[in-house]
């Protein structure tokens, strides 16, 4: 890795001026659009001139494989055996390759192994055969089916669809030849489903008790397959087994045969049955020469697993130590407080846990539990295994799925089967048996099932990653309100504040470790965007000036509940538009926000209980807020915008510059204010950028991409693989000034020099802090002076909060 990273070798991983930098766009079929605009290949060809003129080393696009009709993002493929005909299909693909190629660019494709959309069975052929021809397809065994007598369906695949046990009687038989697929089928109002051979006769409720799958009520504990989390519409696959990988795979296998791309993103691997094994066999599959990142989520004290043979991950991690970078930690306790005061909770780390861990057990228990039925079952077979067939009957199922809830609610990873986490289950068992002695039987049978490996160990992995995902990202950070900034996927909300020289150890790690990992700001699946968190973190810096915003706030305005204001406020100001107010299309916006952000906590609404009084008052309230508290929110943030605005400049310099391939998702090349998707997949207007309206108006934020984008494609060598070093700070500040260089065997090429807590200290507080710079002189980028030796860091950021030096020899 380290050759390719310095340009050794052959192929599109030695070509690292590809690998600088990536920018992801989200193609969009007409089909999903009200406007019928669509962004297909066509649309992402016409943008690659004005992305090398950006500097970009690659486009990276959201998956391009055929996907469920309307699908406004794509990870719900319905076949993955062809590009989508609605984006182009293939020969859009090699034209788009080609652009790419004739303006120096690379290509970076996102596919998605763990699973297949189902909503809509007619349009995924090989979802619609299983169940037509149930075990005698050749596609049966594609799909993770559950159909064991035990599981309640009496062997057929449960299919939660029904909106009451009684529904069954609301099912209408369609003749062939009424039949958009020529053959019969059962439909239940707009769902359609197929009817094996020989079986379309009698009344509707005959045809349906002699098919190979049972529709059942959307709330009953039966699930006839493993499903994305807790969406029923996405089935997973057996990529454990080589006929589907080779199946689900052949168009991915032409690409590579083609050479129509640079590097391949992986969507979920955790959700795999194995995914250590599934990413060797695609590293096989595409060459050593082709990047291979992964879409895996580290804990904060967790390493990805070296055993993958992939590049790295997809970058949240690197999101995490920038984001913890920019939050000064002196703001803690008054935030702490506030939190306390508000939200019911302090926030800080043991209390994160705490709650995380009684989230995963509610989410296991009731979301997932037809996934804890299933995971009890083949954990009884596991032990029994074991023990000569002996079937541990003396274990009342109760306490077994107790003990497998609290193995799961204690597991602090996404799953822990990775090789380089051994020791982890053995010790939250071995504590699990001290704390909770009266699950000691079960414990033990739990033990010995895993100890056998094999299905009871993958078994637990996914619904242990499941439940992190919702219980966290999909629950707790939408409940969280010290710092809803901190709230992020892959985030340490419970953490407030990173020290330089923490910050500059983890990079310099990365460095040596994953040098072609990814790096990220924004993505499709941030809560918030890059620009929005770098305002919102400012309130780190200002506590005592927020604290009295939202106390006025609060008198004029009460919330409807104050945990949920107080989360909703900090994202109303870190939206609000400086100077003026909230337009009518960030009004809409607002409340679409609202509708998910309140459901998702399921504290006062849920998805599946809307609570529609007190959604009503919270749109009230907010719009109460847009309509009359300008007044009071308006000044504070015109205090906090600058900032906020020096934030997200220093983030993104600190992105662009630090060891990896950093991604530049789709419009953050200029202030952006997205929300949780699907706002934050909005279209882009690329007219101005591509016109140079933005150049030439001098956008700070856009200069600056512009600038490093192309700095990385004139040093890849110092940028992409080389190393991470500190610049000695002293002085008063140094604690809050951010300064490293990148360089190879030694010699910096490349540095930055940047300044924290931008609201709390000026450039003048920093006068008197010094930096020695390595030897020789360096050109300050873009202004083009030079600077040599020691250098006062007041005087340098006296007109910038973060300097890019190029060495000039």
């Amino acid at each position: 890795m380290g050759d390719a990273a310095n340009g050794a070798g052959s192929g599109p991983r030695a070509r690292v001026d590809v690998l600088s930098s990536t920018y992801r766009l989200q193609l969009r079929t007409p089909a999903s659009d009200p406007d019928g605009r669509g962004f297909t290949l066509a649309d992402a060809e016409e943008l690659v001139p004005y992305l090398a003129d950006l500097g970009v080393g690659a486009v990276y696009l959201s998956p391009v494989l055929t996907a469920t009709p309307g699908s406004t993002h794509g990870y719900d493929v319905v076949d993955p055996t062809e590009v989508s005909s609605e984006l182009g299909g293939i020969d859009a693909l090699r034209s788009l390759r080609a652009a790419c190629r004739a303006h120096g660019l690379g290509l970076i494709a996102d596919i998605v192994p763990n699973h297949l959309g189902v909503d809509e069975p007619a349009t995924n052929p090989w979802w619609w055969d299983a169940l037509r021809r149930g075990p005698d397809s050749v596609y049966h065994r594609f799909f993770d089916f559950d159909i064991e007598e035990a599981n309640g369906a009496d062997g057929a695949i449960a299919i939660p669809v029904l909106g009451s046990p009684e529904d069954v009687a609301d099912l209408v038989v369609v003749a062939p030849d009424d039949s958009p697929s020529g053959e019969a089928e059962l439909r239940f109002y707009e769902h359609r489903f197929p009817v094996a051979p020989g079986t379309g006769d009698g009344t509707a409720q005959e045809v349906h008790d002699r098919q190979h799958y049972r529709l059942v009520h959307w709330r009953e504990p039966l699930l006839g397959y493993r499903r994305f989390f807790t969406v029923t519409g996405l089935a997973g696959l057996r990529q454990e087994d080589p006929e589907v990988f080779d199946a689900s795979h052949a168009e991915v296998r032409r690409w590579c045969e083609e050479d129509l791309v640079d590097g391949i993103r992986v969507d979920h691997p955790d959700g795999l049955s194995d995914p250590v094994g599934y990413a060797r066999r695609l590293r096989d599959l595409v060459g050593p020469d082709r990047l291979v990142l992964v879409e895996k989520i580290l804990a904060p004290d967790e390493v990805l697993e070296p055993a993958m043979g992939v590049d790295g991950t997809t970058g949240y991690d690197a999101l995490r130590l920038v984001d913890q970078l920019l939050v000064d930690a002196s703001g803690e306790a008054r935030l702490s407080e506030l939190a306390a005061r508000y939200s019911g909770d302090p926030g800080d780390e043991d209390r994160v846990h705490a709650q995380s861990a009684e989230l995963k057990r509610q989410i296991v228990a009731e979301d997932l539990a037809p996934e804890l039925a299933r995971l009890a079952r083949v954990v009884r077979r596991g032990a029994a295994a074991g023990h000569g067939g002996s079937t541990s009957d003396d274990v009342e199922e109760g306490d077994l799925r107790e003990a497998l809830v609290s193995v799961i609610a204690r597991t602090p990873f996404y799953r822990a089967d990775y090789p380089v986490l051994r020791g982890t289950l053995p010790a939250i068992l071995d504590g699990l048996r001290r704390d909770r002695p009266e699950l000691a039987p079960a414990l033990r049978l739990v033990a010995s099932a895993l100890a056998r490996g094999g299905e009871a160990s993958t078994r637990l992995a996914q619904v242990t990653g499941a439940a992190t995902a919702k219980a966290e990202e999909d629950r707790l950070f939408y409940r969280l309100g010290r710092l809803v900034s901190l709230n992020e996927v892959g985030g340490s909300p419970g953490r407030m504040g990173m020290s330089v020289e923490a910050f500059h150890l983890a990079m310099a790690e990365r460095a040596r470790a994953t040098p072609l990992a990814m790096t990220a700001l924004s993505t499709h699946d941030t809560k918030r965007g890059e620009d929005v968190r770098a305002r919102i973190s400012v309130l780190s810096q200002v506590p005592d000036a927020w604290a009295d915003l939202v106390s006025r706030v609060f008198e004029a305005y009460p919330p409807p509940a104050e945990d949920a204001g107080y989360f909703l406020l900090q994202v109303v100001v870190g939206v609000w538009p400086e100077p003026g107010a909230p337009a009518d299309e960030l009004r809409s916006r607002l409340h679409d926000y609202a509708d998910k952000a309140l459901r998702e906590a399921a504290v006062h609404t849920r998805w599946t209980e809307q609570n529609a009084e007190f959604e009503s008052a919270a749109h009230q309230w907010i719009d109460t807020l847009l309509d009359s508290g300008a007044a009071l929110i308006g000044p504070f943030v015109e205090r906090i915008a600058p900032a906020g605005r020096d934030n997200a400049l220093v983030a993104k310099a600190v992105q662009l510059l630090s060891p990896g391939v950093p991604d530049i998702y789709q419009g953050t090349e200029v202030w952006e204010d997205s929300l949780v998707d699907p706002d934050n997949r909005r279209f882009v207007d690329y007219g101005p950028l591509r016109s140079g309206a933005v150049a030439r108006a001098g956008h700070p934020k856009f200069a600056l991409v512009r600038e490093l984008l192309r700095i990385r494609r004139a040093h890849p060598a110092d940028l992409v693989g080389g190393t991470h070093v500190p610049l000695p700070v002293h002085g008063p500040a140094a604690a809050d000034v951010v300064a490293f260089t990148r360089s190879v065997d030694g010699r910096a090429a490349v540095g930055l020099i940047a300044r924290r807590r931008t609201a709390a200290l000026s450039a003048r507080d920093l006068a008197g802090t010094v930096i020695p710079l390595p030897e020789g002189t360096w050109a300050v980028r873009s202004d083009g002076s030079t600077i040599c030796g020691r250098v006062d860091v007041g005087e340098l950021l006296s007109a910038s909060p973060v300097v890019v030096i190029v060495r000039e020899d």
